[in-house]
């Protein structure tokens, strides 16, 4: 079966955005450690899941810097040429390339794409979308990027749960942006 990853960057104090979607507070200071080991990460990765208001963004984003000779790498070409699911009722992809977008059921759709041959499915978010996949149980692996800035109020992934939610740590790195990832699965 597919594992589902979870990928997301994270505030110290756990936000995923500000309170309204802020990503401001992120840290870029990106080392070519913690570069190469989010390629690794999405090696073994054939297919992107994205919630509609993170896909407004992070499809055009890949998609210019993949299309300027100065930026393009084997990261955006990973980024735009993977296949990717928005799901949304009201998103038309317009131009994205590689993009399909799903209005039904995302639960019932991620459950059967986990079980049909393929590599691993990680996803991106954006927190309303991230909160249903992991309230529903379909999170196999958790990456959290654990940035060093505390923003005191915000939005988590986990503000949806109405149950605590037991993880097993299974890897941390600290790299020397500062930021540390925190790799767990559920109990």
């Amino acid at each position: 079966m597919r594992k589902l990853k979870l990928q997301m960057q994270i505030s110290a104090d756990g936000y995923a955005a500000g309170p309204a979607g802020e990503l401001d507070w992120l840290v870029w200071g990106w080392d070519e450690t913690l570069k190469a080991h989010v390629s690794k990460q999405t090696e073994n990765v054939d297919c992107i899941l994205l919630g509609r208001k993170l896909a407004d963004g992070f499809i055009p984003h890949w998609q210019s810097l993949q299309d300027n000779p100065d930026t393009a790498d084997a990261f955006s070409d990973k980024m735009v040429n993977t296949p990717k699911i928005v799901f949304s009722a009201s998103t038309n992809p317009g131009d994205w390339k590689n993009t399909m977008v799903i209005s039904s059921d995302a639960e019932t759709f991620i459950r059967q794409l986990k079980s049909q041959p393929g590599k691993d499915i990680i996803v991106y978010g954006g927190c309303s979308f991230v909160s249903s996949l992991i309230d529903s149980g379909l999170i196999d692996e958790f990456h959290l990027y654990m940035n060093p800035v505390a923003i005191s109020k915000g939005l988590s992934v986990f503000r949806k749960s109405s149950e605590n939610i037991q993880l097993r740590l299974t890897q941390s790195i600290s790299f020397s942006s500062g930021i540390v990832l925190l790799q767990y699965e559920p109990k």
